[in-house]
């Protein structure tokens, strides 16, 4: 058999398979994927210096993780998946100086754009919450701890 009637073959089968939505089978995207996507998509708009967790529920399964070596890209932000739809909600730190307006308007467009682009998913919404700011001079000004 040639490669081309292997290929009008696999063809005539594919066509005779049953179809639902226009889609062959279905794909389901876990909660953790979509907040490590929309993770990694909030820290590489400028001005946002970390996520930070959001609650102390957080806080107590981050600490989990942290002690198992689980990774934690996921960190501060919380997400829910419908089948064509996420709504996302992020816990922010922005670096001083950064304009808050400019920085959730990137982020919110920078997380819309990477999640969609991966996922196929509509951000439905995002929701910022800025919990701190950092400032980089702060660390610097703090006294050398004395050793006796």
């Amino acid at each position: 058999m040639s490669d081309t009637q292997i290929t009008d073959i696999s063809a005539e089968v594919m066509e005779r398979l049953p179809v639902a939505d226009g889609v062959r089978g279905t794909t389901q995207i876990a909660d953790s994927v979509v907040a490590r996507i929309a993770g990694m998509a909030a820290r590489e708009v400028p001005g946002v210096h970390a996520l930070a967790e959001a609650s102390f529920r957080h806080a107590i399964a981050g600490a989990a993780k942290s002690i198992t070596g689980a990774d934690r890209k996921d960190k501060g932000v919380t997400v829910q998946v419908g089948q064509k739809e996420t709504i996302i909600q992020l816990n922010l730190i922005v670096d001083y100086e950064s304009s808050i307006p400019d920085v959730a308007a990137a982020v919110r467009q920078n997380v819309t754009a990477r999640v969609t682009g991966m996922t196929g998913l509509i951000v439905k919404e995002i929701n910022i919450f800025v919990s701190d700011m950092y400032f980089p001079n702060e660390e610097q000004n703090e006294p050398e701890p004395r050793v006796l």
